[in-house]
């Protein structure tokens, strides 16, 4: 039986939602052992460089000129800025519910597309639906019973993630306006080297704590690198060009649930009722932006491997 022509896209959307999701609890996994900058300039300079000497043995295009550009620029924008936010803040806050705030990331995605030249304009039902996906964050701040503070760690955290979310909205928008002749999977392995590359002066540079040796903390970081990027992260490039935004953006549904299971399964991180009916209000919230936001601009068509 022949395969739908969109079997691939669908298929790479669905290990994004999969395995992105995994990579919350390997991330703190692997901040047992690596500082935060470290662990991100070794992650993506591993998985980079492994993408592109594949694509050279194969003999497959290279981006160049300015080509090259944008895609360092997008690679730094998404990962040295999206993931490195998400890495420290998962430095003072549960895996769980980094997840569950990433969620919201669709209204970076929809808000970033309305800013840029050509955007759809936001309309009063968005607008609508992002107001409420925050009352249902600012439900996360809600103080426990007996305590009359907010949550400064939880709160930092998702200031963090906000910076995170702006970053890789506006660098897959970015990516996704660019003219370009090489194939998605091989522009991503130039995103994840270019972001290694940029953060290590960084990471050599800033003091942070010293690598604590670990079994598990190196497993884990060879899980990102397999899982997370080289799987993950080129799933996304290739989903993102090949179909629509609002479809590609389903993904953090689906990430959040995986995020909070295994939180709560390898670090018992708590996940109450307050928890639940934010991730419910967030959820609906996030449905009510896709469903009144335009289709966005389109991606310039690629060549094919």
């Amino acid at each position: 039986m022949q395969r739908h022509p969109l079997y691939k896209p669908y298929l790479a959307l669905a290990a994004v939602c999969f395995f992105w999701g995994t990579t919350y609890l390997g991330i703190r996994m692997s901040l047992e052992t690596f500082p935060p900058l470290v662990l991100v300039s070794v992650r993506f300079t591993i998985s980079g460089s492994l993408l592109l000497l594949f694509a050279v043995a194969r003999g497959k295009y290279l981006p160049r000129g300015r080509e090259l550009w944008a895609a360092c620029f997008s690679g730094f924008l998404t990962l040295g800025i999206g993931n490195s936010a998400l890495v420290f803040a998962e430095v003072i806050i549960p895996s769980g519910i980094a997840g569950l705030i990433v969620t919201i990331s669709p209204f970076w995605m929809v808000g970033a597309e309305a800013l840029l030249p050509g955007g759809e304009k936001l309309h009063a039902p968005t607008i609508g639906g992002m107001l409420v996906g925050l009352l249902g964050a600012a439900l996360l701040f809600t103080p426990d019973p007996g305590r009359h503070a907010v949550d400064r760690n939880l709160l930092n955290g998702f200031l963090l993630l906000q910076i995170g979310m702006a970053g890789w909205s506006f660098g897959s928008i970015f990516q996704r306006r660019q003219a370009s002749k090489a194939h998605p999977v091989i522009a991503g392995g130039v995103h994840q080297l270019a972001a290694g590359l940029i953060l290590a002066p960084f990471a050599l540079a800033i003091p942070e704590h010293p690598i604590h040796w670990s079994a598990r903390g190196v497993m884990a970081i060879l899980y990102l690198v397999v899982f997370g990027s080289l799987v993950g992260y080129s799933a996304y490039i290739y989903a993102l060009d090949r179909l629509p935004v609002a479809i590609v953006s389903v993904y953090p549904y689906v990430n959040a649930v995986v995020a909070v299971a295994l939180g709560w399964l390898f670090y018992r991180e708590p996940f109450g009722i307050r928890e639940a009916v934010a991730m419910m209000i967030i959820f609906a919230s996030v449905a009510v932006v896709k469903r009144f936001s335009g289709p966005g601009a389109r991606r310039p068509t690629r060549s094919r491997l």
